[in-house]
């Protein structure tokens, strides 16, 4: 199948975007009980192992549906014998710096503790021991989804406003405030944050107010950058770094929103006749807006998203995702953790960028953004660099994905 034309009849320019945002949400349904193994291949002698996740699972990670899950073997994940394991066994251990809070963890990440210095067989056996994968699906049934990238861009900056350097990256203002959407449902809408109006909880500002100075921003200035459309890019990314003048480095990471969703400039463009689905990638828009640079105002405003920064570490071994670790270049993606449980491994079968070369492996789920929805829905860490903006910025593919299941959410059943 060729994945571009696969694409573009499925969905329209759908925007790499991924801002870190944790997201507050509502907890399962208590009807939500259990999610069966669909295949009665799991067998021993002259027993059948029937399995049901626990209804742990459901509730610690707040997931909005069960039936999204379904068995599968391991020999269903494409290269899973030859995919290098032994590369994501960083960010196996950075997500357990969070899971082994959780008793179903805590053995297993005690045992991942010596993973990196044996080797990659097993490695690869230490997964097939103690997990199970269960094919992701989406809400329709439907098995395929579409994977975007994002990377860690470098901006150049100064701590000081000039006329080189005149757009600001702002801290959080004072007031934006958490709304609980329980007692305001429609704060769910805005990601569970406001602004107070008199006696009245109304959503924060939008892009465009906030650019025309209506918010309360003065002194939350964290530094200005050069270019205002790389800054725009930043926000989408959730983070990265910023160069001032003596070659330092300031690193960026994502705070808080303003609630808005998310709207894709690409997707805009593209209807308008502006671009083609080709070139409406971060690339493309970009020279789009040095093209016409009287529209690049009016085209920003079209996302009402908002992102807020906070300074981080310069020695980090990565961007803080929204687990709360460092990402892991090629082994970290975002995903929707109403669907997939912050944290866990996901094994991704996609394709390289603009190709139909395969990009089959081990993942891991420690990001999130307000653009990354649904069950089927990744977006892949590129790295830091320009090699990892162009990937980035150029990858709409089709994939597949499976979640690995500790087998201690499972409940299981022997028959004869």
């Amino acid at each position: 199948m060729n994945v571009n034309i696969w694409i573009q009849a499925c969905l329209i320019a759908i925007l790499s975007a991924c801002s870190s945002s944790p997201l507050k949400k509502d907890p399962a349904p208590p009807e939500q009980v259990s999610a069966p193994i669909t295949e009665e291949s799991m067998t021993s002698g002259s027993r059948t192992t029937l399995a049901t996740i626990k209804p742990s699972l459901f509730n610690l990670f707040e997931l909005q549906s069960r039936d999204h899950l379904t068995f599968a073997s391991w020999e269903d994940l494409p290269d899973w014998s030859t995919d290098q394991i032994s590369d994501g066994t960083s960010a196996l251990l950075q997500s357990c710096t969070v899971l082994d809070k959780y008793s179903e963890w805590a053995l297993l990440c005690q045992q991942a503790q010596s993973l990196a210095h044996t080797p990659e067989a097993n490695q690869r056996q230490f997964y097939k021991t103690h997990f199970v994968p269960f094919k992701v699906n989406n809400q329709d049934h439907s098995p395929s989804g579409i994977v975007t990238g994002y990377y860690e861009p470098l901006l150049r900056g100064s701590l000081k406003r000039s006329h080189e350097y005149p757009y600001p990256a702002y801290g959080v203002p004072e007031d934006l405030v958490s709304v609980d959407v329980k007692q305001y449902p429609l704060f769910k809408e805005f990601r569970g944050v406001g602004r107070r109006s008199g006696a009245d909880l109304i959503p924060y500002y939008t892009r465009e107010e906030i650019d025309q100075g209506l918010a309360s921003l003065k002194g939350k200035e964290i530094l200005w950058v050069k270019d205002k459309v790389e800054l725009f890019f930043l926000q989408i990314q959730g983070s990265g770094r910023v160069q001032l003048k003596d070659g330092s480095t300031i690193r960026l990471g994502f705070a808080k929103s303003n609630g808005h969703p998310y709207r894709s400039i690409g997707k805009s463009l593209v209807s308008k006749g502006e671009l083609r689905l080709s070139q409406a990638s971060m690339q493309g828009i970009k020279r789009w807006g040095e093209r016409n640079p009287d529209k690049i105002d009016a085209l920003l405003r079209e996302n009402p998203s908002y992102v807020f920064f906070r300074t981080l570490p310069a020695n980090l071994a990565g961007p803080i995702g929204s687990l709360g670790v460092p990402l892991t270049p090629n082994r970290s993606i975002a995903v929707d953790d109403t669907y997939i449980p912050s944290g866990f491994p996901v094994y991704l079968s996609t394709s390289w960028p603009n190709s139909a070369d395969p990009l089959n492996q081990l993942m891991f789920a420690q990001d999130k953004g307000s653009a990354i929805k649904g069950a089927v829905r990744a977006d892949y860490f590129w790295g830091f660099g320009e090699s990892a903006a162009i990937n980035a910025g150029k990858m709409k593919q089709a994939g597949l994905m499976w979640v690995l299941i500790p087998k201690t959410f499972l409940a299981f059943n022997n028959q004869k």
